[in-house]
């Protein structure tokens, strides 16, 4: 993990601005959150979490995660932002992909930024990290913290609630 400089955390916090942009179309009823996918400077794919294909016949924000069936390691309800500006930039940019930077960012209800905690995403570490993106970012209370993709994946597995 590393801190960025103050002039590599202007350029950052305008991509996490930009990220909270994009959460804020997210349809999810639980949680609302946006990712932007950066190489160069150049903006690859963004995308926000919701049901998959956006069928609402796909949406499960309204079932308690305790009543999951134990086998379903992905408690979560929606498509997280993270997956699908991956799959889209697979689908329309993926040349971009090896060697970009993950922005993650959640709101709250009332559309204003959240503070990461760790990582603890093990679907989103892997699926970055298979795909080539180097860098996933997130915006913690202290300030902007950079993981290498394999080093998110590693700590994501350590993590527990």
């Amino acid at each position: 993990m590393k801190i960025l400089s103050w002039n590599e955390q202007f350029i950052a916090k305008k991509y996490i601005e930009l990220t909270v942009w994009i959460a804020k179309n997210a349809t999810c009823w639980r949680s609302k959150c946006g990712s932007i996918i950066v190489n160069d400077d150049e903006i690859i794919w963004t995308w926000f979490n919701s049901p998959a294909n956006e069928l609402e016949s796909q949406r499960r924000c309204h079932i308690e995660k305790s009543t999951y069936n134990k086998k379903v390691t992905d408690k979560t309800c929606c498509i997280h932002a993270e997956q699908r500006a991956i799959m889209n930039a697979l689908l329309k940019n993926p040349t971009k992909l090896k060697g970009s930077r993950l922005y993650f960012a959640r709101i709250d209800d009332n559309w204003n930024l959240k503070f990461s905690w760790e990582p603890y995403c093990t679907i989103c570490s892997k699926m970055s990290l298979d795909v080539g993106i180097s860098e996933f970012v997130l915006y913690k209370k202290e300030w902007i913290y950079v993981y290498e993709t394999w080093e998110y994946n590693l700590l994501s597995y350590k993590y527990s609630e």
